[in-house]
C-alpha cells in the first residue's frame, strides 16, 4: 500500500459520490477518460458496500425557487440562475446511470458548491455514526475543494480519492491534490481504499 493513512472502520465510514451527473461529466476531456473515471468510482462504491460502509450521493439541481433565491452578488450561481442551468428535473442533472443509488443510500440535492452547506448531509451522516468521509467528485476545484474545507471544519476524518476526483483544469487539480488537500485530508487512491477497508 502506498499510503500511511489510518485504516477505515466501515461502520463509521461514508463514501461521498459528488456531482457525478451527465451535465458535469460532459466537461471532462474525452469519453474514454470519463469511462475510466466512472469505472474506478463504480469499484470504490462496490468496495465500500461490500464492507458495510455507507454511500452518500450529492448532486446539484435547482428548482425555480432556488434560482430566484440566488443574489446577484454570487458570481458563479447568479449566472446559473440567470440562464436557468441545471434544473433538478433535467436529465443532465441526474446521477449517472452507472452509479445509481440503492435503497438505504443517502441522496441529497444541493444548490451551491459544497456538499453540506445547502443540504442536511451532515445531519444524516451524524445520525448514522459516520466519522470518516472518503470523497469522490467532479470537480476537484469545485465540490471537492468546498466539501473538504467544510468537512474538515466539522472534524470528520477525511480521505480524498486521487483517482476518483477530476477537473477540467488539470493544473488546479494537481495543485489541490498535491499541495492543498494533504493538510486537511489523506490523499489515497481506489486501491488504497480497498486495503484500508479490509484492515480496518
Amino acid at each position: 500500500m502506498s499510503t500511511t493513512a489510518p485504516a477505515l472502520d466501515p461502520k463509521h465510514t461514508a463514501l461521498l459520490v459528488m456531482d457525478y451527473q451527465a451535465g458535469i461529466l460532459a466537461s471532462l476531456p474525452s469519453p474514454a477518460h470519463t469511462d475510466a473515471l466512472l469505472g474506478r468510482v463504480e469499484g470504490a462504491i462496490a468496495d465500500v458496500r461490500a464492507q458495510g460502509g455507507t454511500i452518500a450521493y450529492v448532486r446539484v439541481g435547482f428548482t425555480e425557487q432556488d434560482w430566484e433565491a440566488v443574489p446577484d452578488s454570487n458570481k458563479m450561481f447568479s449566472t446559473v440562475a440567470k440562464y436557468r442551468v441545471m434544473s433538478h428535473e433535467d436529465p443532465s442533472a441526474a446521477i449517472h446511470e452507472r452509479l445509481t443509488p440503492q435503497d438505504g443510500d443517502i441522496v441529497v440535492r444541493k444548490v451551491r458548491f459544497g456538499g453540506m452547506s445547502t443540504t442536511d448531509l451532515d445531519q444524516q451522516l451524524r445520525e448514522r455514526g459516520i466519522t470518516a468521509l472518503v470523497l469522490a467528485g467532479i470537480s476537484t476545484s469545485g465540490v471537492v475543494l468546498s466539501t473538504v474545507i467544510d468537512a474538515a471544519d466539522r472534524d470528520y476524518q477525511l480521505y480524498v480519492l486521487s483517482d476518483g476526483v477530476d477537473d477540467p483544469d488539470t493544473e488546479a487539480h494537481n495543485v489541490l491534490l498535491q499541495q492543498v488537500f494533504p493538510s486537511r485530508a489523506h490523499v489515497i487512491d481506489t486501491n488504497d481504499l480497498r486495503t484500508l477497508l479490509e484492515v480496518g
